[in-house]
């Protein structure tokens, strides 16, 4: 194959995972597999592919990079896909009604970089090549990665996007950026912790009634998710605020009892 040396060692390495949401023809994952292969990348999930998995159409176009073919693996969703990770970058250029922040595709290999250098998963969502991501898997990502594009005309193939985002990450090399400060004892929440979080609360508003209107009850969910993931919440965090949602479900239980009668008494006096 034109380009490759195969007396030089292979410069696999630790990076972010690549995961195709929904992807739909076996070439386009294949080029997307030797894109991931020229920069070292192996890690290869697949959401729900259209042709299913394994998929022969894929072999031809990644060009050798069988070990990203062997190692892929398929999830039926994106949470699964992701539950592992403590951050999730989405991929997308269109405009969108979701608060997260934007960062070009340099300066989020470079966050991704001083991460994977502290120990933490990271990775990198692309959606599926006629739409793009929808809003659903947006709000479980960390932030929005956007490439900086001709606005008339801002539609990449998914080929060249995973190409530029892995470009990108292998351009970091191994320096941690002068802009990242690594969180002293704590450990970022994954993406799983994150989705115990979600059911967790879900339920319990399910079972007050604060989902009151059907046909608002997705916004109001995503809007929910979306507070939580923006937030890069912690493990200890996350702990914290089941405990909030336990307490707040069951009323305390009785010690929370006692302690309303203590401030109750304790406001009886004051009005003495």
């Amino acid at each position: 194959m034109a380009g490759t040396n195969h007396k030089e060692s292979s410069k696999v390495q630790e990076g972010p995972a690549i995961i195709l949401i929904v992807p739909q023809l076996g070439e386009n994952i294949g080029k997307a597999v030797r894109a991931m292969y020229n920069f070292g990348l192996t890690d290869l999930r697949l959401v729900a592919p259209r042709d299913g998995w394994p998929n022969e159409a894929a072999v031809a176009p990644a060009a050798g990079a069988d070990i990203v073919l062997e190692k892929a693996r398929v999830y039926e969703t994106t949470a699964e896909a992701i539950a592992d990770l403590e951050y999730v970058y989405a991929t997308t250029a269109r405009p969108r009604d979701i608060i997260k922040e934007v960062v070009t595709p340099k300066h989020c290999c470079n966050l991704m970089r001083g991460h994977v250098n502290s120990g933490k998963k990271v990775g990198l969502l692309f959606g599926p090549e006629k739409a793009g991501l929808k809003n659903d898997d947006i709000v479980l990502s960390t932030a929005i990665v956007s490439v900086p594009l001709n606005p008339s005309f801002a539609s990449i193939n998914l080929a060249t996007a995973v190409g530029l985002l892995s470009y990108e990450w292998f351009q970091t090399g191994t320096d941690i950026p002068d802009s990242y400060t690594p969180t002293q004892d704590t450990t970022p929440a994954s993406a799983g912790e994150l989705q115990k979080l979600f059911d967790h609360m879900e339920d319990e508003l399910r079972e007050a009634g604060y989902f009151r209107s059907q046909q608002r009850r997705s916004l109001m969910q995503k809007n929910l998710r979306n507070i939580f993931t923006r937030s890069e919440l912690t493990r200890e965090e996350i702990s914290t605020m089941r405990g909030v949602v336990k307490a707040l479900a069951t009323g305390g239980g009785p010690g929370w009892i006692a302690e309303k009668a203590e401030i109750a008494k304790n406001k009886a006096k004051k009005t003495e």
